[in-house]
């Protein structure tokens, strides 16, 4: 048996190399588009007011989350890549479609298997015409065998399975690295967050102390004999008023410490300190974004979709192989014997060769059926593809006109801020000698703290758009080691 299967091994290799065809169009990676700008020239993104840049060019760093200068938020960004449990799902699902493909890989080669079998016989003679006296014969048979086969593949459909399961592979690398690059993103995000709701908390216990001063100011002149209890009753539910938003601040920031820890892949008992500040981070004077030729090629939620595109394309050539007829080629080898030691002895040996031809004649027009279906779905791919492409650079270009919004709207709130400042102070001044009432005061203190909130709104949603920018053009995590193939 062994001969025999260093005999057909050899053709079956040889029969391997033989040039079949393969049907189905070939994939052809779609061509980066044309265009050069995210936004037309006549809503150019240009930068008004202080702030940061968006510089056309490569794009964002690997590492881009450390622009924000915070060791604490690239030691959470590493932990949560590190731990994240929907990171670890989407690694063991990328490995699984990796063995896939070499699950496909296996099936083009020869397909060689063994097997043995011990049997205890009875012979009925009496079916076979025979009268035994003695009874029916009783016997024991061993016997071993095995057999190698392989599909010529001469249309192809093989090769196209393999390369199907290789851009589902693909798609799947994808999908890990559009995860990795999420993650990350939600970890800055939930950061940028906190030091937000930690500044309107602050904001909120300042305007507390000034409702606090005006409090005192009016308790002093009613003491005084100038000013009037109404004016204290005023003071003090202004004080009170603004201290009930304390506590919901509280509840908020203390939601997006427990979601900050789950993305980094612990309880939020175990999360430690969190204790940012806008004004310690650090906003990027220039934001590298990647151009939209090269966004394409970088960006994994457009690879993905270029992927799945490839693996439609195969699919169609794996239904078109169906069409035509398939041959395989074999060997088996049979030894067995009455006697265990006489199972090897080359008296007991029987073996055949085998050519095999499978062709469909009829199946009811499911075959075509199956092609049309194959043909219609890489269509639906390639327009998924394409839709991906302009979502990705809607996304960009509202990016950059928020930016350039931002930019403008801090300036201004800025501005507004001073302004409230002066005004709030001589109100003040103008109550303490008793030219202006204490309602005065409380309009401007209200304009001071509507100046100051929006103040740290514009700057917390200048922070999280800038995030927002570096990933929508990031392509940090294609080819990174930790995702590369084992």
């Amino acid at each position: 048996m062994p001969s025999l299967f260093r005999s057909a091994l050899p053709a079956l290799a040889a029969a391997s190399m033989l040039g079949g065809c393969t049907v189905g169009s070939n994939f052809e990676r779609p061509a980066a588009p044309g265009t050069t700008n995210y936004v037309s020239p006549g809503e150019s993104a240009s930068v008004r007011g202080a702030g940061p840049v968006a510089v056309a060019g490569a794009g964002p760093a690997l590492h881009w989350w450390t622009a924000f200068g915070s060791p604490r938020l690239d030691e959470l960004v590493d932990q949560a890549i590190a731990h994240n449990a929907s990171l670890e799902a989407s690694n063991a699902t990328l490995a699984a479609a990796r063995e896939q493909v070499n699950a496909a890989r296996g099936r083009q080669l020869p397909q060689v298997g063994v097997n043995g079998r011990v049997e205890h016989e009875q012979v009925n003679l009496a079916a076979f015409g025979f009268d035994n006296p003695s009874g029916n014969p009783e016997f024991t048979l061993y016997s071993i065998g095995g057999g190698v086969s392989y599909d010529l593949d001469l249309f192809g459909g093989n090769r196209r399975r393999v390369e199907k399961a290789a851009a589902q592979a693909e798609t799947q690398l994808r999908q890990t690295e559009a995860a990795h690059l999420t993650i990350a993103g939600q970890v800055v995000n939930q950061v940028l967050l906190i030091a937000a709701i930690q500044a309107r908390i602050a904001t909120a216990q300042t305007l507390l102390a000034e409702d606090q001063r005006n409090v005192d100011l009016t308790q002093k002149r009613q003491r005084a004999g100038e000013g009037t209890l109404v004016e204290v009753l005023n003071a003090q539910s202004q004080l009170e008023n603004d201290r009930g938003d304390l506590p919901q601040l509280g509840q908020q920031l203390a939601e997006a410490r427990h979601l900050l820890a789950t993305l980094v892949g612990i309880p939020p008992s175990e999360l430690g300190l969190t204790d940012f500040d806008m004004d310690r981070l650090t906003l990027p004077t220039q934001v590298p974004v990647t151009l939209p030729s090269e966004l394409v090629h970088k960006r994994p939620d457009i690879l993905q979709a270029e992927a799945q595109l490839h693996a439609a394309t195969a699919n169609v050539g794996i239904a078109t192989a169906q069409l035509y007829p398939s041959i395989t080629l074999g060997a088996t080898a049979t030894q067995g014997a009455p006697d265990l030691g006489d199972v090897l002895g080359s008296a007991f040996r029987g073996f055949d060769l085998f050519a095999g031809l499978a062709a469909p004649i009829f199946h009811g027009g499911t075959l075509k059926a199956e092609r049309r279906a194959a043909i219609d779905q890489a269509r639906a791919a390639d327009a998924t593809y394409r839709q991906t492409v302009l979502d990705a650079f809607r996304q960009v270009a509202d990016l950059l006109k928020a930016i350039d919004s931002d930019n403008r709207s801090v300036a201004n709130q800025q501005e507004a801020v001073s302004v409230a400042q002066r005004s709030l102070g001589l109100s003040r001044r103008s109550f303490e000698v008793g030219n202006s009432g204490i309602l005065q005061v409380l309009e401007s203190e209200r304009l001071y703290q509507r100046a100051t909130s929006n103040l740290v709104e514009a700057r917390a949603r200048q922070f999280l758009n800038v995030a927002r920018l570096y990933v929508a053009t990031a392509g940090g995590w294609i080819g990174q080691p930790a995702l590369a193939q084992r």
